[in-house]
């Protein structure tokens, strides 16, 4: 079963929402709220939250505030009566955008694409697990080209828009992917997120400023954001010696 939860301070859409999740099998509801304050204070009760389905114009928190105090990193399904975020929640990675009034049609569809990408992942990191990260290489596409990257060459991976660049010492790489798949396919031992947008490989941190790190490119120096929800994780993986 796929676990959602519904934040929306509309009480009809919430409901509608509800029964949604109801009658798609897959689907078990593990809350709803009308308040994302307390939603976010909920989530830390959660820990196999799959989907949230999640309004952005709310009192008190939208719903983009919400993703940048996230701790965990489920998908999201972002259902909005205005299109104008939409860029904007790309950013946050979030994996469909609905308008409402919402159909079922259209709910069942962002629904499908979700948990193929829930299962996708989850196939990506059980074959990581099985080959004890063993890989070393990753090729992508550029032109009609496959290109072989050693993964101890990637410095960094940053979200831009519906794309993801992958930094290397002398050169950046531009590829149609989403971070959560990206972050899937790398050894979670040695690439963290950081921030939202970037996931940085460990091996290459020299220093870590507050809350950047600078990363020594051939072409300049490049400052990696830590958001405050990542930074612990960050910490958690490096030996410290106070």
């Amino acid at each position: 079963m796929i676990n959602c939860i519904v934040i929306d301070d509309d009480a009809i859409v919430r409901k509608l929402i509800e029964e949604f999740i109801r009658k798609t099998k897959q689907l078990n509801l593990l809350g709803s709220f009308e308040n994302p304050v307390i939603a976010l204070s909920e989530l830390s009760h959660f820990d196999d939250v799959d989907i949230i389905f999640l309004d952005v114009e709310m009192p008190e928190m939208s719903g983009l505030e919400l993703l940048e105090n996230l701790k965990t990193n489920p998908h999201v399904i972002i259902i909005s009566g205005k299109d104008k975020y939409a860029i904007k929640a790309f950013d946050y990675d979030v994996t469909d955008y609905l308008l409402k009034p919402v159909s079922y049609s259209r709910f069942y569809k962002a629904v499908g694409r979700t948990i193929n990408d829930i299962k996708k992942s989850k196939n990506d990191t059980d074959c990581n697990e099985n080959e004890n990260n063993t890989a070393r290489v990753l090729f992508i596409k550029e032109n009609s080209k496959l290109i072989k990257l050693n993964f101890s060459d990637i410095y960094f991976i940053e979200a831009q828009e519906n794309y993801v660049s992958i930094q290397t010492y002398e050169k950046r790489y531009l590829i149609h992917f989403t971070m959560k798949a990206m972050h899937a396919k790398f050894p979670q031992g040695i690439f963290v997120r950081t921030h939202r947008s970037y996931i940085i490989n460990i091996n290459h941190i020299k220093t870590i400023t507050g809350n950047e790190i600078p990363m020594v490119l051939k072409q300049g120096k490049k400052d990696i954001p830590i958001g405050k929800s990542y930074k612990q994780d960050l910490l958690d993986r490096l030996t410290l010696i106070n």
